[in-house]
């Protein structure tokens, strides 16, 4: 039993000096202080993960806007695409509607010169056999062949 209350007393002796010393203090103090710290540590990490969810949250809202930006842009460029296509549309049927027009203008234009041509020839035909006539050198043979050339004339003229 010697040895057992020798081990008893030296153990009695060692935490009384560790109390002596304050060690128990001191690791109490150490303990709290590496526990104040992950504490900390849990604070800036939970502080970090909220920023991060904000700043996500952030991101997602200017990803949507700007993906409503993007619709409503391709949107607008289409309304005005259509519409530009719409005004060339229209533009081109009334340079159509103007071209034909200054067409039929040319062809009116040119069916009265055309008249104008066939009376100013039938006139001198007709004036011409007018001065013969009158002049009396008209035979009827001479009639007949200056009155079928005057229609001949006449007929390539038309044509």
């Amino acid at each position: 039993m010697n040895e057992k209350v020798s081990i008893l007393v030296g153990f009695l002796l060692f935490i009384a000096l560790l109390c002596y010393y304050r060690v128990p203090s001191m690791v109490a103090g150490m303990l709290d202080a590496r526990a104040n710290r992950i504490r900390e540590q849990l604070d800036e990490a939970r502080q970090a993960r909220e920023e991060a969810q904000s700043l996500v949250a952030s991101f997602e809202r200017k990803h949507q806007d700007v993906q409503r930006e993007a619709d409503e842009i391709v949107a607008r460029a289409k309304a005005e695409a259509n519409a530009a296509a719409e005004q060339a549309q229209k533009d081109l049927q009334a340079s159509i509607a103007r071209k034909l027009k200054a067409a039929e203008e040319r062809i009116a234009q040119a069916e009265a010169t055309a008249t104008r041509e066939v009376r100013n020839a039938s006139a001198a035909a007709a004036i011409a056999a007018a001065r013969e006539a009158i002049g009396g050198g008209l035979s009827d043979g001479n009639a007949s062949s200056m009155l079928d050339e005057g229609i001949a004339t006449i007929g390539s003229r038309l044509n």
